[in-house]
């Protein structure tokens, strides 16, 4: 069976952003540099050609890596479904901290596309686990590095 990864319509469109760049101003400015290199003579100790032809496999490999990825990716539209006050892959929810008072909002995306600065957390993070399933006013209990933290959910968004 083969693997998918779940991914937003955002996460997928930048990968797809991303992949673009790669190949059509990365890879072709990679090539040039290769090509000025070796004009420069011998290629055992010419350090530019060494960096290029590294710079050149590492574009490569991350090509590969997002072709593969979006070859796998079930890309999931949170927008098109009803909410139901579920907290589900996509799905935006404010908590309160039970401790603190505190309000925070996390959105549950991809692994890729997770970056906790700006409230995105992997599906596969300890807290989108504890998360998932749960409903509007429920409370989760997260195991935090810290100890076991209680949030109640207090709002579920399903937006782009």
């Amino acid at each position: 069976m083969a693997t998918t990864y779940p991914m937003t319509q955002l996460g997928a469109q930048k990968l797809r952003e991303e992949l673009n760049e790669l190949k059509t101003k990365v890879r072709p400015k990679i090539i040039n540099s290769i090509a000025e290199a070796r004009e420069h003579g011998d290629l055992k100790e010419n350090a530019e050609y060494h960096a290029a032809r590294e710079q050149q496999s590492f574009c490569e490999g991350r090509i590969q890596d997002i072709e593969g990825k979006l070859s796998a990716a079930q890309i999931i539209d949170v927008t098109k479904m009803q909410n139901n006050g579920k907290v589900i892959f996509g799905a935006t929810a404010t908590l309160l901290n039970m401790d603190t008072d505190e309000e925070i909002t996390y959105k549950i995306v991809g692994d890729d596309e997770a970056d906790l600065k700006n409230g995105l957390i992997s599906v596969n993070s300890p807290i989108a686990r504890g998360l998932i399933g749960k409903e509007l006013d429920d409370v989760a209990a997260i195991q935090t590095p810290a100890g076991v933290v209680e949030y109640e959910i207090i709002s579920v968004e399903y937006i782009g």
